[in-house]
């Protein structure tokens, strides 16, 4: 795997971790009645949802691949459309402006550090967003030839070390970091630089050969 092809992949999540999401309203409802420890402990189911996205994303593209060629073009199509959609709303969503901010309430009972674990994996497991990034955007990430299950498996790994690195700040440094995630002109320029990138990827997407 080259650099240029590294650096990409963690640019485009990097962008997907910092966007709003139930991964953080999840910390948002745990941290003040659970404390700093359950939140980690969410940021550690988050982070173990990544490795089983991956690892199902790897092993469905590999069959694809190897089973038919046409059943990887209407993958490769659906994954571009839905790409392309994904950045065209991201960019009406920042030409519009932000909606009005929603708050979020405290959960209402302490979380023991258990609880706070399954509850951030089934949050970051069930995440539609994260399901479609490992389908859509993930697979033109993915070289071919030896070495190439490796190669996937880190770029899983980078994109856990990311969440893992975001999520335990927003922990450390809840209301600062909310706060400033929540702005509004951070909110626009996330969203515009996320709609150019996600349009760009579908269309390289839809030209991607196997």
């Amino acid at each position: 795997m080259d650099i240029a092809t590294l650096m990409s992949f963690t640019f485009v999540a990097a962008l997907l971790v910092m966007s709003p999401g139930p991964n953080g309203v999840l910390i948002a409802r745990t941290v003040p009645t659970s404390g700093r420890t359950a939140g980690f402990a969410n940021v550690a189911g988050f982070v173990a949802a990544f490795y089983v996205h991956g690892a199902l994303s790897i092993l469905g593209i590999s069959l694809i691949l190897v089973q038919s060629a046409q059943l990887f073009f209407i993958v490769k199509m659906a994954g571009a459309a839905y790409l392309c959609w994904l950045g065209l709303k991201a960019l009406f969503d920042a030409w519009r402006g932000p909606a009005p901010a929603q708050r979020i309430v405290p959960a209402k009972r302490r979380r023991t550090l258990v609880k706070a674990f399954v509850e951030g994996f089934l949050t970051n497991a069930l995440n539609p967003k994260v399901s479609m990034f490992y389908l859509a955007a993930f697979p033109q990430f993915i070289s071919t030839g030896d070495g190439a299950v490796r190669a996937a498996f880190l770029l899983v790994a980078v994109h856990s070390a990311l969440n893992l690195a975001w999520f335990s700040a927003v922990v450390l440094l809840f209301a600062r970091l909310a706060n400033v995630a929540g702005g509004s002109a951070f909110q626009r320029w996330l969203k515009g630089v996320t709609g150019v990138v996600f349009v760009g990827f579908g269309v390289k997407l839809a030209t991607l050969r196997p």
